[in-house]
């Protein structure tokens, strides 16, 4: 139609990072910069792990959306992410998400699980390198819609890569990717779970704490395996409800971590 307007539809970018390093005898800020819709802020916190938190002031991910984080770590600290993340419907185009982490010391990145609404378009690459006698906690949670609101997910496009390097090599290397037909897989697929969650320790160490995880796997309604080798433990666990899965991460890292859960961590 000639004449017509076409307008040009919002589309929100961000940039957080947040420089981390071992300095008189406790690690410390040393380096912070954001921009956009990303946010870095440091909550206070008992003990000597500080906690940086991520937020994305947008209230959601949506087609065209893009957001950077990033993490460089010398000594020990926490990431997370102020809330669940928020995948909406993405107009035919594509939120794009890349995570990046160094790590010198060792990191706990604790993001909150990612609710995924109907017609959602993600693409999202998360990346931690470990230095040489490095180690760090990787975990992602997924919801596929909120089953107290009746939301069903039937038609998605989801691209979600989790790497974690060590010395320059990958140590675990994992592609989740979802979309119509896989959605209707049945057991070969998500097997009717509208929750997955994957938790990966890659360090010193990391296969001795198989029987601490394997012990904490007890949430009713929470289907879980751990197994560990090569300095490494990875966790997968599925359910019906993002409610039990998350109380199941919960104890899991409990049992794991000699640190309380983040403080925005409401369990």
């Amino acid at each position: 139609m000639t004449g017509m307007t076409h307008r040009r539809m919002e589309r929100s970018e961000g940039l957080a990072h947040a420089g981390l390093a071992w300095r008189d005898g406790r690690t410390r800020l040393v380096d912070l910069r954001q921009q956009g819709s990303a946010k870095a802020i440091l909550p206070r916190v008992e003990g000597d792990v500080p906690e940086v938190v991520f937020l994305n002031t947008s209230g959601g991910l949506t087609g065209g959306d893009r957001l950077d984080l990033s993490l460089h770590v010398t000594g020990r600290a926490t990431g997370t992410t102020q809330t669940a993340e928020r995948a909406y419907d993405a107009g035919g185009g594509l939120a794009r998400v890349r995570v990046a982490h160094r790590v010198e010391g060792w990191l706990d990145w604790l993001p909150q699980e990612t609710i995924v609404y109907d017609r959602a378009g993600l693409d999202r690459e998360t990346r931690i390198d470990l230095a040489p006698g490095a180690g760090c906690i990787c975990l992602e949670m997924l919801v596929l819609g909120r089953a107290a609101m009746g939301e069903v997910v039937r038609d998605l496009h989801l691209s979600d890569r989790r790497e974690v390097w060590r010395d320059g090599k990958p140590a675990f290397v994992e592609w989740l990717s979802l979309n119509n037909e896989a959605l209707r897989a049945g057991p070969a697929g998500l097997a009717g779970a509208r929750a997955i969650a994957t938790l990966a320790m890659v360090g010193p160490g990391a296969e001795d704490a198989l029987t601490r995880a394997r012990g904490a796997l007890t949430q009713d309604g929470v289907e879980a395996a751990a197994s560990a080798w090569d300095g490494k433990l990875v966790v997968r666990m599925r359910a019906g409800d993002g409610w039990p899965l998350r109380r199941q991460v919960a104890s899991l890292l409990t049992a794991l971590r000699d640190a309380p859960l983040p403080r925005v961590w409401q369990v």
